[in-house]
């Protein structure tokens, strides 16, 4: 695991963004961030989830989240204006992004993935995630320290066979995480890296992996380290490099 212990207050007065805020790696994402102070926007595309996570950490006596239903395999390019919009008339800048959320889609040889099934996943976990970093940038600026975290898979760094869809855009999402890191560094305050997040109990791994026995791989909150390390001060200066949570 990796190896880092955090201040409760390492997270005071900043403002983060975590996509898929509603289940799995996200929702403890979420939940941690805001235990370290964080005002946390829980954007997903199921409200129900995200009230959920927000009834947590309000009955936790965290700071307040906001719940910001967005779907983003559907949505429109002035909606992502409009979030843009929305958080900088609220919060005035940004300090810190999460893209968290992604689908699998079939796990099938490349023969047999249908492009509709293809271009769902691309669109996603690679289209949406350029959609947000690009409308958020301004707004990252603004901020004294900012950290866009990005989320990949062992299978975005080395190809593996029935992973299509879903691989190629793990590596498409370390392409956009090098290209960002190389475009903000020395210039601005914002800083930009991966996390593989590995084996970890969550809904989406036990449906990738239907036969593994769930109790072997760690809880998303024990994997949290390496998360509130990137979000934080700490990781100031640390830019286009690749994570492994565990």
């Amino acid at each position: 695991m990796f190896d880092y212990s955090a201040r409760p207050d390492l997270l005071k007065g900043r403002t983060i963004l975590v996509t898929g805020a509603g289940r799995g790696i996200g929702a403890a994402a979420a939940k941690t961030y805001a235990a370290h102070g964080a005002t946390v926007l829980l954007l997903g595309k199921t409200e129900s989830n995200l009230s959920a996570v927000y009834d947590e950490i309000e009955a936790a006596g965290h700071p307040q989240p906001v719940v910001i239903p967005f779907n983003l395999e559907t949505a429109l390019a002035h909606q992502y204006d409009e979030l843009a919009v929305m958080i900088e008339n609220e919060f005035g800048h940004i300090d810190g992004v999460l893209h968290n959320a992604s689908i699998i889609g079939p796990r099938t040889p490349l023969e047999q993935l249908s492009g509709d099934n293809f271009m769902r996943v691309m669109q996603v976990n690679v289209n949406a995630m350029f959609m947000l970093t690009a409308t958020l940038l301004p707004l990252l600026k603004l901020a004294p320290d900012a950290s866009v975290v990005f989320t990949s898979s062992s299978v975005g760094r080395k190809g593996r066979a029935y992973w299509g869809a879903y691989g190629v855009s793990k590596f498409a999402t370390e392409g956009l995480m090098q290209t960002l890191a190389d475009e903000v560094a020395d210039i601005t305050n914002v800083r930009a890296n991966s996390i593989n997040p590995g084996a970890t109990r969550t809904d989406m791994r036990a449906h990738a992996y239907p036969g593994e026995n769930p109790l072997n791989n760690p809880l998303p909150a024990e994997i949290m380290p390496v998360y509130l390390y990137l979000m934080g001060p700490d990781s100031q200066g640390v830019n286009g490099q690749a994570f492994d949570a565990q």
